[in-house]
């Protein structure tokens, strides 16, 4: 099979990887039937790394087919928790073993910071797996009071064979919350992941082999949405859809389910989050929170704190500080030491987030900073903060997925809640203040499934994390998300009733 290898020299790591590039199913790699290929770029300089196999709707149905089988004969109940659990542990011990090279491939794939894939997206993934591995071995029903001559009791069963459709921006990331409890459940999984960074999916996929799992229990299949992606939505053997991404492809999804076998979904989509800051904050950390809401990952996060309601009291000093704050950010190498932002993922996403701008000065906002590109060559744009935004511009309404912030002054708590509440989205919000009265109240008043008060992006593995509104459907992270991935049986034993 074959593999290409990239020769890593740079400031903050030095070493060899070997990536497969075909498509994994049923324990081995393979080529696609369709032969076909897709170009993985670096997006720091736009130009290819190598080329990976192209799945289709005939690879999706070899791997579902082997998937069912493996569910059915070597995974599920017939093993037990404990012995699942073991194996996710292993593969979470496998990836500590290689960590630096995964950090370089997602900041070589994605463009983000090897730093930032060093200290918050291969522990976090190695976090989720030791988490889930650790409630393998108790997902457990209940025995529930009926009457002296029934025993009734309920199992958590799993659902049989999972597809998951991951995104680009936090490519291991999120393989991470979808097999972690998947497995842990029993389940055997199909994932497809992006077709712009598939570089960190594959290199796993050897791990999965020397962590124990059988054959079928876990499948890789690269490949274009349209194809793979509808394939794996609307196949007949697929049980469930778990998918991260954006809205328009959430609906997609939904209906290929609906049309064909009913298959559970649980969606993680698109967000517009408030961030609302009231007078009396600590103006410091405020402005250093409120930029790792927006600049997080460029922008690329949707969590990302877009749409930043300040107070009047605070604005002018709040605006001058977030100011100083962005212009510092420095943008360029993922690899370099001292580098905050990379590139875009993509030319599509550079033009599509330099489009938002150019829309955002049409209809009279004020560009505070930044607006342009940054550099000569690939992705790079320079942080954006927009002023004099009004509710209805697209730069307030819309998902930009990009360094842009939209900065708008409120009076009244009231205001800033209608205003915060005035998106078609619900995934996140953040509330910043010292009065821990008014801190809860107005986190209690938005409407979004998760509500930071004096931090933004700060998720935790073991709290869910899920939207409200046109956001999503389901929760992942924590116990929760374990929910998702079962099915739950009544029993009902007679033990004296007679007719």
């Amino acid at each position: 099979m074959s593999s290409f290898t990239y020769q890593f020299d740079t400031p903050t790591y030095k070493g060899i990887s070997t990536v497969p590039t075909g498509l994994f199913i049923n324990g081995k790699f393979v080529e696609p039937v369709e032969k076909g290929t897709i170009d993985v770029l670096n997006p720091a300089n736009g130009k290819v790394i190598t080329s990976v196999a192209a799945g289709t709707a005939a690879d999706i149905d070899i791997a579902a087919q082997a998937a069912k089988k493996a569910y059915k004969e070597r995974w599920g109940l017939k093993v037990p928790g404990a012995q699942r659990g073991r194996m996710l542990n292993i593969l979470a011990d496998l990836l500590q073993a290689n960590a630096d090279e995964f950090c370089a491939l997602e900041a070589l794939d994605v463009g983000k910071t090897f730093n930032s894939t060093r200290r918050a997206d291969i522990p976090g993934s190695i976090a989720v797996l030791r988490y889930y591995a650790g409630w393998a071995d108790k997902i457990q029903g209940k025995t529930i009071e009926t009457n002296e001559k029934k025993l009734a009791y309920t199992r958590h069963e799993p659902i049989g064979v999972v597809g998951a459709i991951i995104p680009w921006n936090f490519p291991l990331t999120m393989l991470a919350w979808k097999i972690g409890p998947a497995l842990a459940a029993g389940n055997a999984v199909i994932l497809k992941p992006s077709e712009l960074t598939p570089l960190t999916a594959l290199r796993l996929c050897p791990l999965f082999v020397e962590a124990g799992f059988p054959a079928g229990v876990i499948n890789i299949v690269n490949g274009y949405g349209s194809t793979a992606g509808q394939a794996l939505s609307e196949h007949m053997t697929v049980d469930k859809i778990a998918f991260t991404g954006s809205t328009l492809t959430g609906r997609k999804i939904m209906e290929a389910a609906s049309k064909t076998n009913l298959k559970k979904v649980t969606l993680e989509l698109g967000g517009k989050s408030p961030s609302v800051i009231f007078d009396d904050v600590d103006l410091e950390q405020t402005v250093k929170w409120v930029s790792h809401g927006i600049f997080l990952n460029q922008g690329q996060a949707c969590t990302a704190g877009s749409r930043i309601f300040v107070q009047a009291g605070i604005y002018d000093k709040f605006l001058k500080a977030f100011t100083e704050h962005a212009l510092s950010l420095k943008v360029g190498d993922p690899f370099a030491r001292d580098t905050y932002q990379g590139p875009q993922i993509s030319q599509t996403q550079f033009e599509r987030i330099m489009g938002y701008i150019k829309s955002g000065k049409e209809d009279g906002a004020t560009v505070h900073i930044g607006g342009g590109r940054h550099g000569n060559e690939g992705y790079f744009i320079q942080p954006t903060i927009f002023t004099e935004c009004k509710p209805n511009m697209k730069i307030v309404q819309e998902e930009i997925f990009g360094p842009v912030a939209a900065v708008i002054k409120f009076t009244t708590e009231e205001e800033a809640i209608e205003q915060a509440n005035d998106t078609l989205y619900g995934l996140a919000c953040s509330v910043f203040t010292r009065d821990i009265d008014r801190a809860i109240r107005v986190a209690h008043s938005i409407e979004a499934g998760t509500a930071w008060i004096n931090c933004h992006n700060s998720t935790e593995l073991s709290v869910p994390f899920g939207g409200f509104k046109q956001s999503g459907i389901g929760r992942e992270l924590g116990e929760y998300a374990l929910e998702n991935y079962t099915n739950v049986k009544a029993v009902h034993v007679n033990i004296g009733h007679r007719l």
